[in-house]
């Protein structure tokens, strides 16, 4: 005796509506490498040699200390990645590490800014521009310097161009700059879609809205598959609840809160998510603490599935690396040896399920992908492992 033919159907229109959810679930509009950092430059400082100042900054900033931050085995692999791709993603600022310097002056910014894209060299991987908020009093001003870039660029955007948009506090923002996108497109004779923009969560309103649900799990549904990324707002965010000066850090309490809202939030989303910064210089006397403090954060993040962070100054370039390496090198021989083991079907002592070996094999491509690991390091070949990261 078995069920009859009625009762998958009941259940099937029982469970249509969430079907209909899990299947409209918004996927982001970007897939392959992500990068470990995004540099902040502000837009006064933004030039074509930004890219080689910072990288010369960065090895200048390790050659003249007396202690490495990190082992010693590390040494050379940062020192090559310093030389080769010292910014993985770099955003030039028109917020707050640029602020109010009056319409003329950001005007004629925006469009150098625009100018200089064109002649970056050497380009990073990834770039894009900050502008200011969709707040009523930096509406007008952030949408006109995305025009006047966009305008010098004249339609040669580089591959992995995105769009920075801080304070968001509501989908109604999302939702408006997607549209917004759709419009600069059309007016600067850009590809449809190919605007692609991030959201800072760095107010409590993105966290959690005033019904009580929360604000940040609605924002990818309302971009229309253009919002690539989340990042966390460490000092403002801070700020905002009350949290002392002093006190506020990417390793404080109300952080690991917002930051974990953000990870259920985009689960599953193809959202990127990215930490935020460490205000705290590897400069002056206090260059070694500094260190110790910013590889320790790094680190922090990663272990919590933060894989990006925010760069402030050229020095804190060797331990966003070293710390970036450490975690990936550490981790990679287990990771080796369970996807194996999982692939061959063979006990490795640790019962691995599709998820995990999902999530090993996308370890062990950001580990490629940044240079922590070299190919002949990893015994899989690299379509192999893409196509069971997003099977």
């Amino acid at each position: 005796m078995t069920l009859p033919e009625s009762v998958y159907r009941d259940l099937d229109a029982h469970l249509a509506p969430v079907d209909a959810v899990l299947r409209a679930r918004p996927r982001a509009a970007v897939t392959g490498r992500q990068p470990v950092h995004t540099v902040y430059v502000p837009a006064d400082r933004f030039g074509p040699s930004v890219v080689a100042t910072w990288g010369a900054e960065a090895l200048a900033a390790l050659d003249a200390s007396s202690a490495l931050p990190f082992p010693e085995e590390l040494r050379d692999r940062v020192v090559a990645k310093l030389t080769r791709e010292p910014v993985e993603d770099l955003r030039i600022d028109f917020e707050d590490g640029y602020g109010d310097r009056g319409a003329d002056v950001e005007d004629a910014a925006a469009a150098a800014a625009g100018a200089a894209l064109l002649s970056l060299a050497p380009a990073p991987p990834f770039v894009g521009l900050r502008i200011k908020s969709l707040e009523e009093g930096t509406r007008r001003r952030g949408v006109r310097t995305l025009d006047l870039f966009l305008s010098a660029v004249d339609g040669a955007l580089p591959p992995g161009f995105v769009v920075t948009v801080p304070k968001v506090s509501a989908p109604a923002q999302v939702a408006a700059m997607a549209r917004l996108c759709d419009q600069l497109e059309l007016a600067h004779g850009l590809p449809a879609r190919s605007l692609l923009f991030e959201a800072q969560v760095e107010t409590p309103l993105a966290v959690l809205g005033p019904d009580g649900t929360a604000t940040v799990s609605r924002l990818a549904g309302a971009a229309q598959g253009r919002l690539v990324g989340l990042h966390y707002g460490t000092y403002d965010y801070s700020a905002a609840l009350g949290v002392a000066a002093a006190e506020q850090s990417l390793a404080h309490p109300a952080a690991d809160h917002a930051k974990a809202v953000m990870q259920v939030a985009v689960a599953g989303t193809g959202v990127r998510l990215s930490d935020g910064s460490c205000n705290v210089l590897p400069v002056g006397p206090g260059i070694q603490a500094a260190w110790q403090l910013h590889h320790a954060l790094v680190l922090r993040s990663l272990a919590r599935g933060f894989y990006q962070g925010w760069d402030l100054h050229p020095a804190q370039l060797p331990t966003r690396f070293a710390a970036t390496y450490a975690f990936f090198r550490g981790g990679s021989g287990p990771a080796v040896e369970r996807l194996s083991a999982y692939l061959d079907r063979r006990s490795s002592g640790i019962l691995d399920e599709p998820a995990t070996a999902r999530a090993l094999a996308g370890f062990l491509l950001r580990g490629l992908d940044c240079g922590a690991l070299d190919p002949p390091e990893v015994p899989f070949a690299r379509p192999d492992l893409e196509a069971l990261w997003v099977s």
